[in-house]
């Protein structure tokens, strides 16, 4: 389901920017200048505030979003104003159009990363997947600094919904360009800021984190123990046997269970992977 039609409005924009930036609250301040005539809120199940759009003769039907970030008093204020409609969605069905919506943006205004993916690395994942995690199908996996999105088709092979997110925008329109990221599941973010924009699920993966080196291993460290936070068991691939070593080490200071294993399948990628899992 679309934005627009959760909303009832042909062509509505969202004021925000890119998804990243639904956390910020000028945006409500952007929506504001309007001069409405016309005014819909959106509400959630237990009739929170989801979105605002308001229609005016010069700008059509703009949004704002209220998953990330609360809605002001003036926003409330402008509505009861008008004397709006109120309109009422799953917060689930809410934010997979919102990520839908920025996602096919990516796809319409970002120009493509070139192609990345060998053909057999897919089915070396998905071979592996199998080996540490069994069949996994209908339960929900993050698939942190996804790239192109060769994890995520990984995971979808195998039944997995895989909720994928990475701050590169070219190597995401790749990715859903060809079929490999699904547009309702996809985030372009700050991988260290996840926390804001997603629950925990029982999965976590990051495919070929790194290379990691001394003077980027804080970056790195941010990225996965975020990722710890999320998620119930993580997987982790690493191209050298020192960087799966950084990542154990990680692992067992957030004091979480975890392992190092050499993965055969492939003499570069995925060729160290991390195993853990919350105690």
């Amino acid at each position: 389901m679309k934005v627009a039609d959760i909303l009832e409005v042909d062509g509505c924009r969202m004021v925000e920017p890119s998804f990243a930036e639904l956390t910020e609250d000028f945006c409500t301040a952007l929506l504001l200048r309007a001069r409405p005539d016309e005014a819909r809120l959106l509400v959630d199940e237990e009739e929170g505030p989801l979105a605002l759009a308001l229609h005016d003769g010069s700008n059509g039907w703009q949004a704002i979003s209220f998953l990330f970030r609360d809605p002001t008093l003036a926003a409330i204020e402008c509505f009861e104003a008008v004397g709006g409609e109120i309109y009422q969605e799953s917060r689930e069905a809410w934010l997979s159009a919102v990520r839908e919506y920025y996602s096919l943006d990516i796809c319409a205004t970002v120009h493509s990363a070139l192609e990345d993916l060998r053909p057999d690395r897919e089915g070396k994942i998905r071979d592996l997947l199998d080996e540490v995690w069994g069949d996994r199908a209908g339960t929900c996996c993050l698939d942190c600094c996804c790239g192109s999105g060769v994890g995520t088709a990984a995971l979808r092979a195998g039944g997995v919904r895989a909720l994928a997110y990475d701050n590169d925008p070219g190597l995401l329109a790749l990715g859903l360009s060809r079929g490999r990221l699904a547009p309702e599941d996809t985030m372009c973010i700050d991988a260290q800021e996840a926390s804001c924009y997603i629950k925990p699920v029982p999965l976590g993966a990051v495919f070929m984190a790194g290379e990691i080196y001394s003077y980027n291993a804080s970056l790195w460290e941010g990225i996965i123990t975020g990722l710890l936070d999320l998620t119930g068991e993580a997987l982790i691939t690493v191209g050298t046997e020192a960087e799966a070593a950084r990542v154990e080490g990680w692992c067992a200071g957030q004091g979480r269970d975890a392992g190092v294993f050499e993965n055969r399948r492939d003499p570069i990628y995925d060729r160290w992977c991390c195993v853990t899992r919350r105690v």
